[in-house]
């Protein structure tokens, strides 16, 4: 699967420029993006790669080798066509149970003026609240973001410095996966040769590629329906709120079309994209599909199907994905006037008709979510099918605050790896940067 050609302007690099490189790791393909984060502008992307990859399964990987391989074929590709060689990249995780929790942490600051170095305080008070009640759990600490800040009982502060005020705290959106996955496909992508930068949740990537400031703030869900995991995470107040994955995706259509029409899951994946829908019309019954049998070897019998018998199986394999990601939704408290908008995104997003049936499963407005932000993005990778991988590159190019990057992983295996007076400077030092 070769990534077309990119625009001269898109591969040009200068000395001020940052180079970020991404790598999606999924059921069905790896992909793998490099950009150039400049200090004026989106990032531009250089080279891209895309390979089939059958050592994932439901976002896990079970086959190391084939994993590796499908990992530095893309990468290789991707360096080819921007002509460097990365080191480091930014890697999603889609599975191992990821969920998310909200650590309130509150601080006395005796009603003089609120300073960086209490804020820096605040923070290091949460870090120590999410090694405690997160780090000693078993699960990594894939992010630890804190959210909106409260001044004495007055919430929804985004900068509190310069307040007055007796108590400060702040909301940490904590978003958590099983240790084991996030070790097995850091281990997978070191293999390849290359290092860890940081592992992001695939809900937060996807999010950041499709969603505009406006329903960040006014309240969003995003579905992304990847081939073996679905994600589906809520925004609100301009940040994320919730987070939930569910394991079933796009890759249980393609099975269910092997398994009813008695063919190969290739011949199945390839009439799901040229002739799939998540709609029936009239001449759906009359428009037909021969099957080639499972065995090469066997003669074609000349079996056909109509268009509207695969149409039946497809469509009861999204009545239950979205079944269950609209369990999710009134779950997480995706309600009322807040909780109508729904952006579907993912490799599954790409089949025809579904924002409509998606509109009717869930009974909320629906819109496809296509990757947005970057420079010189190849039409191939494009689509809703590539959401996590240009979020990745968003989410490397931006500086952001995450307690759980300051001081490494938190594992139940793994203490910080520095003093709270190191890391309290840290906080202070990342606070000035960004006031």
């Amino acid at each position: 699967m070769a990534a077309p050609g990119l625009a001269p302007a898109a591969r040009q690099v200068t000395r001020a420029d940052r180079i970020v490189a991404a790598l999606d790791v999924g059921s069905a393909k790896v992909a793998a993006l490099i950009a150039a984060v400049g200090p004026e502008g989106p990032p531009r992307v250089l080279g891209a790669g895309v390979r089939a990859c059958g050592g994932v399964k439901r976002g896990l990987v079970a086959d190391m080798e084939k994993t590796e391989t499908a990992i530095r074929a893309a990468m290789m590709q991707a360096e080819k066509s921007a002509g460097l060689e990365v080191e480091s990249v930014l890697v999603n995780i889609s599975a191992g149970g990821l969920g998310s929790d909200v650590a309130n942490v509150e601080i006395d600051i005796a009603g003089h003026r609120i300073t960086e170095e209490d804020i820096g305080n605040l923070l290091a008070a949460g870090r120590q609240r999410i090694e405690r009640e997160f780090g000693s759990s078993g699960r990594t600490i894939l992010h630890g973001e804190p959210t909106l800040y409260t001044v004495d009982g007055l919430d929804g502060v985004i900068n509190p410095k310069g307040f007055h005020a007796d108590r400060l705290a702040v909301d940490i959106h904590v978003v958590s996966a099983a240790t084991p996955p996030c070790r097995n496909l850091d281990l997978v992508v070191r293999n390849a040769h290359l290092g860890v930068e940081r592992m992001v949740a695939s809900g937060v990537a996807a999010s950041l590629a499709v969603l505009n400031e406006e329903e960040r703030e006014l309240g969003v869900a995003v579905i992304e329906l990847g081939a073996g995991v679905t994600t589906v995470s809520l925004h609100g107040g301009g940040m994320l709120a919730a987070l939930h994955a569910i394991p079933i995706g796009a890759a249980d259509i393609t099975a269910d079309i092997a398994a009813s029409f008695a063919t190969t899951r290739a011949v199945a994946e390839r009439m799901k994209t040229l002739h799939g829908a998540a709609s029936a019309v009239p001449r759906d019954n009359h428009e037909t599909i021969e099957i080639p049998p499972i065995d090469p070897e066997e003669p074609a019998d000349g079996r056909r199907i109509s268009r509207a018998e695969m149409i039946a199986v497809i469509r009861a394999r999204l009545d239950r994905i979205f079944a269950e990601a609209g369990e999710a939704l009134e779950t997480m408290g995706f309600t009322g006037p807040a909780g109508r908008q729904v952006v579907l995104t993912g490799g599954g997003a790409e089949l025809r008709g579904i924002a409509d049936f998606a509109a009717m499963a869930l009974g909320r407005q629906v819109r496809i979510g296509r990757p947005r932000g970057l420079a010189g993005l190849p039409d191939a990778q494009s689509g809703a099918a590539f959401a996590s991988l240009v979020g990745l590159v968003l989410h490397g190019a931006t500086p952001r605050l995450d307690l759980a990057r300051l001081t490494g992983p938190l594992t139940r295996s793994g203490p910080p790896s520095a003093s709270p007076a190191g890391a309290l400077q840290r906080f202070i030092d990342t606070l000035r940067r960004q006031f």
